[in-house]
C-alpha cells in the first residue's frame, strides 16, 4: 500500500485544513536552522567543555551522530503522516494513540520549558553587555516582542528568520576567522586534538554525559515537522528540510566548538569549577580578538536565543498545543485558530504566560537554572524521540511489511541505543523530574480515555 501524499489536503486524516499554507522548502530550512541557532553552542559552551572534560567537540559529533538517525526516522513518518502534531501524531498514528499521547506528553516538557531557557540565558547575555537592566526585564522583553510577531502570522515569523540567520552567519565567521588566526599567531591554550579526544580525562559515561548536554544545541530540526500542515509544496520537503538543516548544523557545532575550546584562558578552572558565570565562550572570543569580540558574540548570542531561536520554539510549542487540543488530548479551548492570521491563537498565548513564570521565577535564583533547565528539555525531548524511532519500526515494517531493512529496522534500532544511553547517563536531578512528569501524563491520559469513552468520542482515524 502506497503512503498517502503529504502535500494532500489535512481532510484525508479527518481534519480540516485551519493552518495557512505559505511556506515553502527554503522557509522550512531556515525555520530548522534559527531553531537550532548556527551559534547554540556559544550559550552552553562552558557548562559543556566542563562535562566533557574539555572534549567538547567530541560531545557535539557524537551528539550529531544520534540526532542524524532521528532525522532520518523524522523524515520517514513526516511523509506518511504530514500532520501538525509532529512525534505526538507520528506515535499516535504509526502504533496506537495511547502512546502518541505519551510523546507529546514528554516533548511537551522540551517545548514548553525551552522557551524559557532560551529567555533566561539570552537576558543573561544582555545583562553581561548591560549590567543595569536586570536579567528578569530582558526575558519579558522578549516573551512580549515573539508573541505580537508570532499573533500576526507565520509568513512574518518567516521573514524575520532570514534576517535573522543571516546576522548569526557573519558573526559566526567573524570569531572563526579570528579564532583560527589567533590560533596561528600562538593564542592557542590547549594542544590541537584535545577538543576532539584527550586521553587524560576520557571515558564514555563522561562524554555521553555531555551529551545530555549538548543535545540541546541540536533541538530545533524536529519541529519543522509541526509545520507540515503550512507547507505548500511536495510533502518530502518536510523531510528534506529536517535531514539537511541538522547536517548544516553539526559541522558548524563541531568547527566552532574546536576552535574556541583552543582559545579558553583558564583551562584548569573551567574544568574544576564549571562555567558559573555562563560566559566561558565570550571570554574564549576576548582572548582571540579583544573586548569587542567578546560584546559582539554575547549580544549576538542573547539575540540569537532570546528573539531567534525562541521565536520559532513558541510557534513550534503552540503548533503542539494545538494538534493534541484538536484530538482532545489536552484541553479543547487550546485549538482555537485566529480567523484572520491563521494561527493557534490560544496556544501561543499560554506558552508565552508559561514562558513568563518559569523564566521570571528561576531569575530569582543564583544560577538562574539553566543547567537543570536544559537537561530536563533534553530528558523530555529524547524520551519522546524513542516512541519516535519505535513508530518508525511499527508503522513501517510491522503494519506495512516494508522491505528497506536499513531505514525501517537498523537506523531507528541505532538512533533508540544511542539516545538511550544518553538518558541513562543523564542527571539524577533531571531524571527524577522527567519520570515524574511521565507520571503525571499517564494519570492524565487515563483520565481523558475514561473521559472520551463515555462522550464516544475518538482521534479520527488513520488512514490506510
Amino acid at each position: 500500500m502506497s503512503e498517502p501524499n503529504a502535500s494532500g489536503d489535512v481532510e484525508r486524516f479527518g481534519y480540516q485544513q485551519e493552518l495557512r499554507r505559505s511556506l515553502s522548502f527554503w522557509d522550512l530550512l531556515i525555520y530548522g536552522l534559527i531553531f537550532m541557532v548556527p551559534i547554540a553552542p556559544f550559550g552552553i559552551f562552558g557548562s559543556v567543555f566542563a562535562a566533557s572534560g574539555g572534549m567538547v567537540a567530541l560531545a557535539y559529533a557524537v551528539g550529531a551522530v544520534g540526532m542524524v538517525f532521528t532525522a532520518v526516522s523524522y523524515a520517514q513518518m513526516s511523509q506518511a503522516f504530514p500532520l501538525a502534531g509532529s512525534v505526538y501524531a507520528y506515535a499516535g498514528r504509526g502504533i496506537a494513540p495511547p502512546f502518541g499521547f505519551v510523546a507529546g506528553w514528554q516533548i511537551l516538557l522540551d517545548y514548553i520549558l525551552i522557551p524559557a531557557l532560551l529567555y533566561i540565558i539570552s537576558g543573561i547575555a544582555m545583562n553581561a553587555f548591560v549590567p543595569g537592566v536586570p536579567v528578569v526585564v530582558w526575558v519579558i522583553g522578549f516573551i512580549v516582542l515573539n508573541t505580537v510577531i508570532n499573533y500576526f502570522g507565520i509568513e512574518l515569523t518567516a521573514r524575520t528568520n532570514r534576517v535573522m540567520l543571516v546576522g548569526e552567519l557573519i558573526v559566526l565567521v567573524i570569531f572563526l576567522v579570528i579564532g583560527v588566526v589567533a590560533i596561528a599567531s600562538g593564542k592557542a591554550t590547549g594542544d590541537g586534538l584535545s577538543p576532539l579526544f584527550d586521553s587524560g580525562t576520557f571515558s564514555v559515561g563522561l562524554i555521553f554525559s555531555a551529551v545530555s548536554l549538548a543535545a540541546l544545541s541540536f533541538l530545533g530540526f524536529d519541529a519543522i515537522s509541526t509545520l507540515s500542515e503550512e507547507n505548500r509544496e511536495a510533502g518530502n520537503q518536510v523531510a528534506r528540510a529536517t535531514v539537511l538543516s541538522l547536517l548544516v548544523v553539526a559541522v558548524l557545532f563541531v568547527v566552532q566548538t574546536w576552535v574556541a575550546a583552543l582559545l579558553v584562558p583558564d583551562r584548569e578552572r573551567l574544568l574544576s569549577e564549571g562555567d558559573t558565570a555562563g560566559t566561558a565562550f565570550y571570554d574564549a572570543a576576548e582572548h582571540a580578538g579583544g573586548h569587542w569580540l567578546y560584546v559582539l558574540t554575547a549580544v549576538t548570542t542573547a539575540v540569537a536565543w532570546g528573539f531567534a531561536d525562541a521565536l520559532v520554539a513558541q510557534a513550534a510549542t503552540s503548533r503542539l498545543l494545538y494538534s493534541m487540543a484538536r484530538d482532545r488530548q489536552l484541553p479543547r479551548f487550546l485549538a482555537k485558530v485566529h480567523p484572520d492570521h491563521q494561527v493557534p491563537e490560544r496556544a501561543t498565548f499560554l506558552v508565552a504566560a508559561i514562558s513568563v513564570a518559569v523564566g521570571t521565577g528561576l531569575t530569582l535564583r543564583d544560577d538562574y537554572g539553566v543547567s537543570l533547565l536544559t537537561t530536563l528539555v533534553n530528558f523530555g525531548a529524547l524520551t519522546a524521540f524513542l516512541l519516535l524511532h519505535l513508530s518508525v519500526i511499527v508503522h513501517h515494517l510491522v503494519r506495512r511489511r516494508s522491505r528497506d531493512y536499513l531505514r525501517h529496522l537498523v537506523v531507528p534500532l541505532c538512533g533508540m541505543a544511542i539516545l538511550g544511553y544518553v538518558v541513562v547517563e543523564a542527571k539524577v536531578a533531571a531524571q527524577t523530574v522527567g519520570l515524574v512528569w511521565l507520571g503525571i501524563g499517564l494519570v492524565v491520559m487515563t483520565v481523558l480515555l475514561l473521559r472520551r469513552r463515555s462522550e464516544g468520542h475518538r482521534v479520527p482515524a488513520r488512514p490506510e
